[in-house]
């Protein structure tokens, strides 16, 4: 009976040893002993609905020799199985496998920035966004009309409605999430300038500002003659004027415009044509930004009707059309 104790106690002490042994080397593989990996940094993604196992395979294939059997272990046993979280990673050589899992569990992801500057059209953002190899593209043989339908918008044109801004987001976004993220921004912000608006605008809606906008967005960059340009073009709504503004007639054109606008140009009807109808083109012609939008919805009051670039970013006003001629025969004709 002696016999049988002291053999049982020598193996409990063993499996106790054992134990200890592989407690350590589990901790020493978790803690202090880096995953090997093929490259300095390696980027992966974890998809939505990964458990453990499917994210060790996702970081084998990237490149990052994770043990599976033991990472989904591990997982397991400090609880961490439910908290990893889906998105984009960067995994640093010298990271363990405790140092990945951490970074997973607290959501700590890569991040990248992509900016859509002030006076883009719609066209240019959508080209910018299918070619950035961080984005997921979900929008390639989608047309403008089920774009619109799936951020539900009411009007029936893309062009002008989400904010030019730089985003931050977790590289395997959905095209479409970072366009509705503009088109919220957008939103919220015209919103709240409308309801701030000098009272007597000729406008009538916050989608019409937005389109007067994208005009002075593109019509000057000199930030002291927004309010001024805008002021110009509010004075021509008032009597009927045509606003006779390049950029319309360049945004019409589409693909046809090469550079420089011509006499016949001017004078070929399109609906953007600001030249041969009156009042604002039918939708905005680029994505304003904040200062367009404030210049727009508190213009300065003042008598002018007329301006023409001075060749440095500022232009030059004239309150009748024999001062205007004098001044574009200043600055564009060089007399």
């Amino acid at each position: 009976m002696k016999k049988n104790v002291k053999i049982f106690s020598a193996l409990l002490g063993l499996v106790v040893v054992a134990a200890c042994v592989l407690a350590g080397g589990a901790w020493y593989w978790a803690k202090k002993l880096p995953v090997n990996m093929s490259a300095e940094r390696i980027d992966y993604v974890v998809p939505a609905g990964s458990g453990p196992r499917a994210i060790a395979r996702s970081m084998q294939q990237a490149g990052i020799d994770i043990q599976e059997d033991a990472f989904v272990w591990m997982a397991r046993l400090t609880g961490l199985d439910t908290s990893l979280q889906a998105g984009a990673y960067e995994a640093v050589r010298g990271d363990t496998p405790w140092t990945v899992m951490e970074r997973m569990s607290s959501g700590n992801m890569l991040q990248t920035r992509l900016t859509i500057p002030e006076g883009w059209t719609y066209q240019r953002i959508r080209d910018t966004l299918a070619n950035n190899p961080q984005v997921r593209q979900t929008l390639g043989e989608v047309s403008d009309a089920d774009l619109l339908s799936r951020l539900g918008v009411e009007v029936g044109h893309p062009e002008g409605l989400f904010y030019p801004d730089t985003y931050v987001f977790v590289p395997g976004t959905a095209d479409v999430d970072i366009l509705r993220r503009g088109f919220l921004a957008q939103q919220e912000l015209l919103e709240q300038l409308w309801a701030d608006r000098d009272p007597d605008l000729p406008l009538k809606t916050p989608y019409e500002a937005l389109i007067m906008a994208s005009i002075v967005e593109r019509e000057t960059g000199h930030s002291q003659d927004r309010a001024r340009v805008a002021g110009v073009f509010m004075n021509r709504l008032r009597v009927g004027m045509p606003l006779q503004t390049d950029p319309t007639v360049i945004y019409g054109m589409g693909s046809a415009y090469e550079g420089r606008i011509r006499k016949r140009d001017l004078t070929t009807d399109t609906p953007w044509n600001t030249y041969t109808r009156a009042g604002l083109p039918p939708t905005p012609i680029a994505s304003p930004g904040k200062a367009s939008l404030l210049a727009t919805l508190h213009p300065e009051k003042h008598d002018f009707y007329y301006f023409v670039s001075r060749g440095d970013g500022t232009s030059e006003f004239s309150a009748n059309l024999a001062a205007h001629n004098r001044a574009v025969a200043k600055y564009i004709l060089k007399r």
